[in-house]
């Protein structure tokens, strides 16, 4: 299966469980895999016949500009639902960061995998 990444997407959003994270949308970082049939986009070198990067990212932007989960597990699988509802992919590995949260840490993320329902 092909497959299309997108790595580094910096995002913000309402996300935490402590009043202190609750007051000011906080930093995160989106990585993606997308499993895809790219064959005809392969071949057309169109762009309506792949998925548009610059969509997805605007999709991802949207949830987390509206939400305000506590977790990222949350907040990641909404992003999960939204791609699959807008996009014709078979199958996405987001992993979720949120940096910095932890002062002996660079970094806390969680990965989720869901195959399209």
């Amino acid at each position: 299966m092909d497959k299309i990444y997108i790595e580094g997407l910096r995002l913000e959003s309402l996300i935490g469980v402590y009043d202190w994270e609750r007051k000011a949308p906080r930093p995160l970082l989106v990585d993606l895999c997308l499993r895809c049939d790219l064959s005809q986009a392969a071949q057309t070198d169109k762009v309506t016949d792949t998925i548009d990067y610059a969509l997805v990212a605007e999709s991802l932007g949207r949830v987390a500009e509206k939400s305000s989960f506590e977790l990222l597990e949350a907040l990641a699988s909404a992003m999960l639902d939204a791609l699959f509802a807008e996009f014709a992919i078979r199958e996405i590995t987001l992993k979720l960061s949120k940096p910095d949260i932890l002062p002996n840490a660079r970094n806390v993320a969680v990965q989720l995998t869901r195959s399209r329902p």
